[in-house]
């Protein structure tokens, strides 16, 4: 850990517990409602997230971190390293009034200092993994330099998802029942991208997985000219082993022979359900 500066991201980032510890990130609750019972996000596995949709029907509510939930963390790391700053890399402002209530928690504690990723998911967690990689690489960094990098960083990183069907975007009130009846029966999947922080549905692909899947990664990579180093692949309950051993051939045709595999937690399986997959890379600068 850098000796000046503590990392902070919420759990909607879905980092695991190991990868947060491991590069000294501390983890802020989310949180999710399921009937009349609020649970914070990581705290139970994403498929109870599937099963309860299938047995009500209805897409849990997903909620902000907040301003307690910061107050807790803030409180707690400042009493264990008094003399440390806090960077805190929030999950995207638009679509979460986390960084608002960060910033609440944050206004007068001077070692506090929050940005806004403009990231969710995997996306918000490729930025943070990448905030402490510059933190093992330049111990002495500030936090008004670190923060600076990180942003620049941010703007880079790319984040698409498509999901196996429209059943969860038609419950959350995200499209229409029409949209959602016509998109399955015509097997169409739009390709969600996150372009400033929202999450705007962008081309449609039509047919199975095992065809969408291969043309997206050539598409979306090439598009979006990513680094060849690193790539990040998202997926949700229920997607197939074949499809991911598909989508790793198609990367190590491209030339990307590291792959790294991360799961959607609560929330954002709230909002794609079952089975989705999606990349998350840095483009060339």
């Amino acid at each position: 850990m850098n000796e000046e500066i503590i990392l902070v991201a919420e759990t909607g980032s879905d980092l695991t517990p190991q990868q947060a510890q491991e590069n000294g990130i501390y983890l802020v609750p989310m949180h999710v409602t399921m009937g009349d019972q609020t649970l914070d996000d990581g705290s139970f596995p994403p498929e109870e997230v599937c099963a309860y949709y299938q047995k009500t029907g209805t897409v849990p509510k997903t909620s902000a971190s907040g301003p307690f939930d910061f107050k807790t963390v803030f409180d707690r790391l400042h009493e264990q390293f008094p003399d440390k700053k806090i960077l805190h890399l929030a999950y995207s402002a638009v679509t979460t009034a986390s960084y608002h209530n960060a910033l609440l928690e944050g206004e007068h504690r001077d070692y506090v200092t929050s940005i806004d990723t403009k990231h969710v998911s995997v996306g918000q967690a490729a930025v943070a993994l990448h905030a402490a990689k510059l933190l093992r690489e330049q111990p002495g960094i500030s936090v008004e330099e670190l923060a600076k990098q990180v942003l620049e960083n941010a703007a880079r990183t790319c984040m698409c998802f498509i999901p196996q069907n429209l059943d969860y975007l038609r419950a959350g009130g995200r499209v229409s029942n029409a949209v959602a009846l016509v998109g399955n029966i015509l097997g169409l999947h739009p390709c969600i991208e996150i372009l400033d922080g929202k999450l705007m549905a962008k081309k449609k692909y039509r047919g199975s997985l095992a065809k969408i899947v291969p043309n997206l990664i050539r598409e979306y990579t090439e598009h979006n000219r990513l680094q060849k180093d690193h790539l990040y692949f998202i997926w949700s309950p229920g997607l197939p082993d074949e499809i991911k051993r598909l989508a790793e051939q198609t990367a190590a045709g491209l030339g990307y022979h590291n792959v790294e595999w991360m799961k959607t937690g609560c929330v954002i399986t709230c909002h794609g359900g079952p089975g989705c997959f999606g990349i998350v890379g840095v483009r060339e600068a």
